[in-house]
């Protein structure tokens, strides 16, 4: 007798996926991308700002740098000022006792007869060219009054004085011209300040103009007159800024 066999459900077909989907794995990579944009835009105005910040820094230094770089009036004052006083001032050599010509002393010459007209020493003429010089009580109070003065005893018994005449001091900074960063052109006007016996030297004065001609050129030439009470002198200097902030004559 034949059997009778139950018919086989028929196979459930699995669903084709649409064309155009996206395979399995697509979206989680989709979403990835999507993150990595974002990330990447809001970046990108961290980096404009970064930008930004070190620009606006860089011009703030270089203004502020700048600014150190420049010599001021006062700063200008302060350097002329110095250099003024550190250059040498103008003297009188002379010497006391038994003076007698040589290659250092010209007794014969017209400083001996100023110093004695202005009572600071007496002298005595000895031989055809020699002097016997001493120094007042007047001249001693004079000289004790004198910053810098020199008093040297020599091996021959005389003693020789250097005395200063005159200091150089600052009238006033006319212009301040930056040549480049660190290094700036100063206009100044300077006078002589004499001293008390640097008055009794002044070409302008009646004891200078009591000499002739020729006396008169070898005292300015030689013995530190000039003219003290003249108006104030027009001068330039270049100066350069130090490592240290100390502003100084430039040497090319």
């Amino acid at each position: 007798m034949p059997t009778v066999m139950e018919p086989k459900p028929a196979k459930e077909k699995e669903p084709t996926p649409p064309s155009g989907a996206p395979a399995s794995g697509e979206p989680e990579l989709f979403a990835a991308e999507l993150e990595m944009e974002a990330k990447s835009s809001s970046f990108l105005p961290l980096l404009l700002v970064a930008g930004l910040v070190l620009v606006v820094g860089g011009t703030i230094f270089y203004f502020v740098k700048g600014a150190r770089d420049v010599l001021t009036v006062p700063v200008a004052t302060t350097s002329v000022t110095d250099i003024l006083k550190a250059q040498a001032p103008p003297v009188v050599q002379f010497s006391t006792g038994t003076v007698v010509p040589s290659v250092n002393e010209k007794p014969q010459d017209p400083h001996y007869k100023l110093l004695a007209k202005a009572g600071v020493i007496v002298t005595k003429p000895k031989g055809n060219a020699s002097l016997i010089v001493n120094v007042t009580g007047p001249g001693e109070t004079l000289l004790g009054k004198i910053s810098g003065v020199q008093k040297t005893k020599n091996p021959d018994g005389t003693v020789t004085y250097v005395v200063p005449l005159a200091g150089r001091v600052l009238v006033s900074v006319d212009k301040v011209t930056m040549v480049r960063p660190h290094l700036a052109t100063v206009e100044y006007s300077w006078k002589w300040e004499p001293n008390r016996l640097g008055e009794e030297f002044d070409a302008s004065g009646s004891l200078v103009k009591s000499f002739s001609t020729w006396d008169r050129a070898t005292l300015i030439k030689s013995y530190g007159v000039d003219f003290y009470g003249a108006a104030p002198t027009k001068a330039s200097i270049s100066l350069m800024e130090g490592n240290n902030g100390v502003w100084k004559p430039y040497v090319e």
